[in-house]
């Protein structure tokens, strides 16, 4: 899955938040195309042709994260692959080139029998339909969606039909759910997200003590 593009620009030379100005590229939310969905908390995975794959980021060399992210960006420097430590064999990359503002370059991996995969194939039934996941549970992301137990969950399964499209009403809309944030897919398959996180609210949000 490639890097899913965000509704709003984001202040990445100060607070880190989004601000009223839509994404070049995402005016199709605005415009009222797509369907809003329920974005998930966990590690993002892939089916395909029957075979599970895990997500992936290869990481920054030192010498890449000794220059500030918003410096580079700000002088327009992208990252390069000499910028990243050397990926496993079987990585295949979500995007031909890492993104400039957060250096992330994102792919996938097969899961094996490796340690490190020990919960990925122990929630797997080796059945599920093609097309990417969510896996969610205590074992992944500290368990942010408060399931009592490992389990994949499909991408769009919970939709919002009258979601808003608007700055100030979705951030409205946002404090008042218990979610990440939202992911709209439009029919010819593009993405475009936004997360409560963004909009500088809590997530995950506490229970009252």
């Amino acid at each position: 899955m490639k890097k899913i593009a965000s509704l709003f620009c984001r202040n990445y030379d100060t607070d880190g938040l989004v601000r009223n100005e839509v994404v070049p590229g995402s005016e199709w939310v605005t415009a009222g195309e797509g369907v809003a969905t329920r974005k998930w908390d966990g590690t993002c995975c892939l089916v395909r042709d029957g075979k599970l794959f895990k997500r992936y980021d290869r990481k920054l060399t030192k010498a890449a994260l000794r220059r500030p992210t918003n410096v580079r960006a700000a002088q327009g420097i992208p990252y390069t692959a000499a910028d990243f430590k050397p990926a496993p064999d079987a990585w295949e990359a979500a995007e031909e080139a890492p993104n400039v503002h957060t250096g992330h370059w994102p792919g996938w991996l097969p899961v094996g029998d490796e340690p490190e995969s020990k919960w990925h194939l122990a929630a797997w039934n080796g059945c599920m339909p093609d097309g990417t996941y969510e896996l969610c549970g205590p074992h992944f992301n500290g368990n942010p969606e408060g399931y009592p137990f490992d389990v994949y969950t499909p991408h769009g399964n919970i939709r919002y039909p009258d979601f808003p499209r608007k700055f100030d009403a979705i951030k409205a809309t946002l404090a008042e759910m218990a979610i990440e944030g939202v992911v709209w897919w439009h029919p010819d398959g593009r993405m475009v997200k936004i997360k409560t996180r963004d909009f500088g609210l809590p997530w995950p949000v506490k229970e009252p003590v």
